[in-house]
């Protein structure tokens, strides 16, 4: 695998994502991309790299998981994405869960995802702080991009459900409402006070740096009835909302798009298990972009596994998303959501290099990864004789 930080792609099919498509190379130099283009040249100290017509595209987005936190093969051992012993865990961090060894990272880098947001779990009507951060490394704080980069709620069943069978509040949607409303006002009042007459509360000051937009609320919420709560009480208190699976946001589109507020859509490749993925649809994410709605695909993984985020981009471009906004969904727009666009989700000069070379369009899901490389680091490589991708190490 290449060590090194510099050196060029050639004879690629290069999609920028936020640029149109062309035949040509890109140049990584100390980890970034120092230019691209039909012609771009680069330095004789450079290693070259014959893509022989692959096509090489920014490294995917997925804005929300629960990688590291809910791991894969190792029962209540790996699970540490739910705190259910208080309704309000606001201060809780994804990050101090993060297991980077957890398998599901190797699978991320085999099918292009270079970054995710790891979230805690719906259990509570607010769940905790979630981090942005990429998809290889042994030392979670050395993945980090972003830290926090929001603050998880949840609406609707998964909260009445936990509480109500502890039987206390909340064990409804009302009550889950006046628990978050509670909690914001208490943050509120905490955050008024001079600094030298606050008591330390960890709660409110999670809390605080949403009321102060320093962070974005990032509610759970699936029926078209939750998603109405979650605008009403983001516009009571003033904070940026992020609408995180949004399976009935289709129904109100034109109200969600007139208040600029992104839905991270999924899953999608789900059964119909509870009353609130009933209405799941593939078509949804279509209909939230013609809308003028900024729309991401997301796995939830575990749920739906890492592996499939592509194969749901695939699935939204057939049901009648334009292709090339499936690739957005998947890559620019859920960089701006986490608020690191300035570094991933699309190639341009001075981002990291996190680079996906593909056998050809990944929405064609017969393709897949040949090389992944995160910060000009290549870190999978397909070994075409074992047919098997083989990860770097994280040490």
């Amino acid at each position: 695998m290449v060590a090194s930080g510099n050196y060029i792609v050639e004879n690629a099919h290069i999609v920028p994502v936020t640029g149109e498509p062309f035949d040509g190379a890109l140049v990584v130099t100390e980890g970034k991309i120092a230019k691209l283009g039909p012609t771009a040249k680069a330095p004789r100290d450079h290693e070259r790299i014959d893509a022989a017509g692959a096509w090489l595209l920014p490294g995917f987005v997925d804005a929300h998981v629960h990688l590291g936190v809910h791991e894969q093969g190792e029962g209540w051992a790996g699970a540490d994405f739910n705190e259910t012993t208080d309704p309000v865990t606001a201060a809780v961090r994804a990050i101090d869960a993060i297991n980077p060894m957890d398998i599901g990272f190797d699978d991320a880098l085999a099918h292009g995802v270079t970054t995710v947001n790891v979230n805690p779990g719906s259990a509570n009507p607010i769940g905790g702080l979630t981090v942005a951060m990429k998809t290889h490394g042994a030392i979670v704080d050395d993945m980090v991009l972003r830290a926090p980069s929001g603050l998880k709620a949840a609406l609707g069943e998964n909260p009445k459900r936990v509480y109500g069978e502890q039987k206390k509040t909340p064990s409804t949607r009302l009550g889950t409402a006046f628990t978050i409303r509670k909690a914001f006002s208490e943050a509120r009042e905490w955050a008024a006070k001079d600094s030298k007459d606050r008591a330390a509360d960890l709660v409110s000051e999670a809390l605080a740096k949403v009321l102060a937009r320093e962070i974005p609320w990032r509610q759970h919420c699936h029926r078209a009835d939750d998603i109405a709560t979650a605008i009403r009480i983001a516009d009571e208190f003033g904070y940026e909302l992020v609408l995180d699976h949004g399976t009935e946001a289709h129904k109100l589109a034109d109200r969600i798009a007139e208040r600029g507020i992104p839905v991270l859509y999924g899953p999608m490749m789900v059964s119909r298990s509870k009353v609130e993925v009933r209405e799941r649809s593939p078509k949804a994410p279509g209909i939230l972009a013609k809308a003028g709605v900024k729309v991401s695909i997301i796995t939830d993984h575990p749920v739906v596994p890492i592996d499939f985020l592509v194969n749901q981009a695939a699935l939204a471009a057939k049901e009648g998303m334009d292709p090339q906004e499936a690739l957005r969904a998947i890559t620019i727009n859920p960089a701006e959501v986490l608020g690191v666009a300035d570094r991933i989700g699309s190639l341009e000069q001075g981002k990291d290099a996190d680079l996906v070379l593909w056998e050809g369009d990944p929405l064609d899901t017969r393709n897949r990864a040949l090389r992944t490389w995160i910060e000009g680091r290549e870190v999978l490589r397909y070994d075409a004789e074992a047919s098997a991708p083989v990860v770097a190490e994280r040490w």
